[in-house]
């Protein structure tokens, strides 16, 4: 058998890319390491190539929310055409449920070198509020 290259191959076009190695897959987005402490998580999130202004953290019904934006319009106008592009652009976001029992103003956030770290403390059996209401039993 002999292997004859295609005459219209491209070494950077769609052919070459092709290849296993060069697939990317969307769940490489916002990978996150989570770390347990006494008295809190450490969330170490991956946000390479964003700007701070650009993420934003909520906290909703119990789950903590980061959204993140991202776009690249001033390389769309720059000369010549992209012959492919791998850089994610867009938005993207994740959510961790953390209880309902945290607030906001309880959770410290910092953003250095494109990892986002979140420090959420961990609610004390003795700190949770008691629904619990009693009904009274009469004779």
């Amino acid at each position: 058998m002999m292997l004859m290259p295609r005459r219209d191959f491209d070494l950077f076009g769609d052919d070459f890319f092709r290849d296993d190695f060069f697939k990317s897959e969307k769940n490489n987005l916002m990978k996150t390491d989570i770390k347990e402490t006494d008295d809190s998580y450490i969330l170490d999130i991956d946000l390479p190539g964003y700007k701070k202004e650009d993420i934003k953290v909520d906290i909703t019904d119990g789950y903590l929310t980061i959204n993140a934006k991202t776009s690249h319009e001033k390389e769309d106008k720059e000369k010549g055409k992209f012959v492919r592009r791998e850089r994610f652009m867009g938005e993207c976001s994740r959510s961790f449920y953390v209880g309902e029992d945290i607030k906001e103003e309880e959770i410290t956030a910092s953003f250095k070198n494109g990892i986002l770290n979140l420090e959420v403390p961990k609610v004390k059996p003795e700190e949770k509020k008691s629904n619990k209401k009693y009904i009274e039993i009469g004779d």
